[in-house]
C-alpha cells in the first residue's frame, strides 16, 4: 500500500524579507520541495503587506500545500517593531486562509527545539540542521531556513526531537512554564 504524503509550507514573516519553505512528509520521511523568500520594496506599509500577500499566494497556488506552518511573534525591546512584524504575520495567515488552507503556529522555542533539540539554538545550528535532515546540498539562506525549520516542526507534530510536548504549555522568558 501507497503511503500518504502531506506538503507542508513554512513561514517566517517579515516586513522587509519573508521567508517560505516547502516540505513533504510521507511516513517518517522529510522531503525538500522548494524554499526561497519575498522581499518587499521599500514601500510604505500597505505596499509591503500587500507584496508578502500577493508572494505567498503565488508560491502556494504553484505547489499547492495542504497545511501551513507560521513562526509566532514575541514582544520585542520596540513595540513599534513587534505591531510592525506582527501586521506582516496576519498578512502571512492571511493568505493561507484566503486559499482555505489550516494554519499551525509555533514559537521560536517550539521550532528550534525540534529542529536542532535546543530552544536556544542560534541561526547556524537552524540552517545545519535543516539542511542535514532534509539532505540538501548546501545551506538555505537565514530566512528560508527558519521558514523551512517551521515546516520540520509541524511535520513532528510540533513536538522536539527529545519529545518534548508543549500543549498545555506557556513561554515566559524563552521558557516553557
Amino acid at each position: 500500500m501507497a503511503q500518504s504524503s502531506i506538503t507542508i509550507l513554512g513561514i517566517d514573516p517579515g516586513l522587509r524579507v519573508t521567508g517560505f519553505g516547502i516540505i513533504r512528509k510521507a511516513g517518517g520521511k522529510l522531503a525538500y520541495v522548494t524554499s526561497g523568500c519575498i522581499k518587499a520594496p521599500e514601500a510604505d506599509l500597505p505596499g509591503r503587506l500587500k507584496t508578502i500577500l500577493e508572494g505567498l499566494r503565488e508560491v502556494i497556488q504553484q505547489h499547492r500545500p495542504q497545511q501551513v506552518a507560521v513562526e509566532k511573534v514575541f514582544v520585542n525591546v520596540n513595540p513599534q517593531s513587534t505591531l510592525l512584524l506582527g501586521q506582516a504575520r496576519g498578512t502571512a495567515i492571511c493568505a493561507a486562509v484566503l486559499e482555505s488552507l489550516p494554519v499551525a503556529e509555533y514559537t521560536a522555542l517550539q521550532v528550534k527545539q525540534a529542529v536542532v533539540g535546543n530552544g536556544h539554538a542560534k541561526k547556524d545550528q537552524v540552517q545545519e540542521m535543516v539542511k542535514r535532515l532534509l539532505g540538501l546540498p548546501g545551506y538555505p539562506g537565514a530566512d528560508a531556513a527558519d521558514a523551512l525549520a517551521c515546516a520540520i516542526c509541524h511535520a513532528h507534530g510540533g513536538q522536539g526531537l527529545g519529545s518534548i510536548a508543549t500543549a498545555g504549555y506557556r513561554v515566559k522568558r524563552g521558557r516553557l512554564i
